[in-house]
């Protein structure tokens, strides 16, 4: 069995000094900081790799790695009480800097024999303690208590993994197992990875805004700010894939559209670097052309070429990948604690004990997937010479999206259709030209039919499906997600529709710290949003949410 490396240890009031004894007292070894911080907080002191990294002052769970991988710091932004009810993690330290609402809930997080320390405590907080299951033991000065709550056993993965698909879902799937030390075999039908849905010259990727703040958008904003996260430490943006940090100017869609926009930049007073509100004048310059509803401005927005980000991917997993392209996967068979990998003549093309779906609407190919409710929908880019419409330094985005000139070419897109035609058609190319030049006030320019078709894999809910699949053969009635039966070893990154650059990294490292037992980096509700299992869930319970 793998002994527990990792230190889990949280702080539910985050100190840059305290933080940094931890990283000292731990020096070699790996530490897993889960800090709440409830206002901002002085990061002068941090080393310059956390300061580099430190997030937007946003609220929610936001994942940061030392250069060296040993360090992971989980910041918890927004109200101790309520960070501690979503938090998903087993806690061999906590500091209480502190007092929580409820001392169940800290104690449901606590391994056995985890220490708790909390200075200056009067008599009626030592008696709640000891209510709430600890006892005291007096070490230094301090008070120290250990749980009597029973240890879960411990998870000891073998950690070998076979990903079919490598588009972005699976290139991110295999970066995040690698780097905790995983032996990945990845399988794709195609010569080279991102032939498909992520095979786009260039994506965009920005945050979504609401006015309820509702819990797409809450994932929205996480994903993005990790994939920024991420890319950083892959290089950046230009550097270590082709693309730019360049910006994203939203136009509101009409008058009435921009009254919401303005209500919500009221109410929710983003930091500059992540949601600006322009109002037309400034909307109109910036564009120059006229913008009469005004526009979001996402400085930290931009475009990627999909390919080259699963290349740099791919690429950091080093000799733990082994690359099988030009290989169709197409059944999955159980043998014994593991799966069987097969090919069309039913020779086995991998085996291991942990299969994770990332080809899109391919996984419901898999007799095990079948039931999943995925849908492909059409999307045609258009490309466009350079010169074809004035040249801007940021990405356009309304009801249509134009990225800057990368290669000399324009991408104007994309079109969501029903059909499954993937060949080029003039009528889509014509919905997206009328769109860009109208955002533009620009006349519709008559172009060569040029471009490309991919199929968006998308699910009922427009959200991923990140998770242990559910295996409906297993009947019975259930009313809660963990209660659903499962295939065991068996797991999906699906349904990125339109976002599966930022969807991508957020949702292979869930994965990947649910396949290790590590701390999750995603509110508890937000994590049951992703899970394959909602639909089934859903019908078990009658229709029921």
């Amino acid at each position: 069995m793998t002994l527990k490396l990792l230190h889990v240890l949280l702080d539910t009031g985050f100190d840059a000094a305290r933080f940094a004894d931890a990283c000292q007292a731990h020096a070699g070894a790996r530490l897993h900081y889960i800090a709440l911080a409830e206002r901002p907080v002085d990061t002068g002191t941090l080393p310059p790799e956390w300061r580099a990294q430190w997030p937007m002052w946003l609220a929610g769970v936001h994942r940061m790695v030392s250069p060296d991988a040993r360090i992971t710091l989980d910041l918890w932004i927004g109200a101790p009480d309520a960070s501690l009810a979503q938090l998903s993690a087993r806690v061999d330290q906590v500091v209480l800097a502190q007092w929580p609402s409820s001392l169940t809930v800290l104690a449901r997080l606590m391994n056995d024999g985890a220490r708790l320390t909390a200075p200056q405590l009067d008599s009626a907080q030592r008696a709640a303690l000891e209510k709430a299951g600890f006892v005291f033991d007096e070490c230094g000065g301090q008070a120290v208590l250990r749980s009597r709550r029973p240890q879960p056993a411990p998870v000891s993965p073998l950690r070998r993994a076979i990903v079919i698909g490598a588009g972005v879902a699976g290139a991110a799937a295999c970066e995040r197992l690698a780097a905790r030390g995983w032996q990945l075999t990845l399988i794709e039908r195609h010569a080279q990875p991102a032939s498909e849905a992520s095979g786009n010259l260039a994506g965009i990727f920005m945050p979504q805004l609401s006015r309820d703040d509702n819990p797409a958008t809450r994932l929205v904003r996480a994903a993005f700010l990790y994939a920024l996260r991420t890319w950083q430490r892959l290089g950046g943006a230009g550097q270590a894939f082709e693309g730019a940090q360049s910006g994203v100017l939203q136009l509101a869609r009409d008058a009435a559209h921009g009254a919401v926009q303005r209500q919500i930049a009221a109410a929710n007073r983003y930091p500059a670097d992540f949601a600006q509100w322009l109002e037309a004048p400034q909307a109109s310059q910036m564009l120059g052309a006229d913008a009469p509803d005004g526009a979001w401005w996402f400085a930290s927005g931009g475009w990627a070429r999909p390919a080259t980000v699963c290349a740099a991917l791919l690429d950091a997993c080093g000799a733990q990948l082994t690359r099988r392209f030009s290989t169709s996967a197409l059944r999955l068979e159980r043998d014994g604690d593991g799966w069987l990998v097969r090919d069309a003549a039913g020779a086995v093309v991998a085996s291991a004990p942990t299969v994770i779906l990332a080809g899109g609407t391919g996984a419901v190919d898999f007799e095990q997937a079948a039931g999943l409710p995925l849908a492909a929908v059409r999307g045609q880019v258009t490309h466009l010479p350079q010169d074809a419409l004035p040249p801007l330094p940021f990405v356009l985005c309304r009801d249509a999206y134009l990225t800057p000139p990368n290669h000399n070419t324009l991408c104007v897109g994309a079109t969501y259709d029903l059909d499954s035609d993937a060949q080029l058609c003039l009528a889509s190319q014509r919905d997206n030209l009328e769109k860009i030049c109208a955002m533009l006030q620009h006349p519709v320019v008559d172009a060569p039919l040029a471009g490309r078709t991919g199929f968006r894999c998308v699910a009922p809910d427009r959200l991923p499906l990140v998770g242990a699949l559910p295996d409906p053969g297993v009947p019975g009635r259930c009313e809660r997600l963990r209660d659903l039966p499962r295939w065991p070893g068996l797991h999906g990154l699906l349904g990125y529709a339109s976002r599966g650059l930022i969807w991508a990294p957020l949702a292979a490292e869930l994965l990947a710290s649910e396949l290790e037992g590590e701390p999750l980096p995603l509110e508890a509700s937000l994590v049951a949003a992703l899970d394959p299992g909602r639909f089934m869930l859903r019908e078990r319970r009658g229709g029921r949410p």
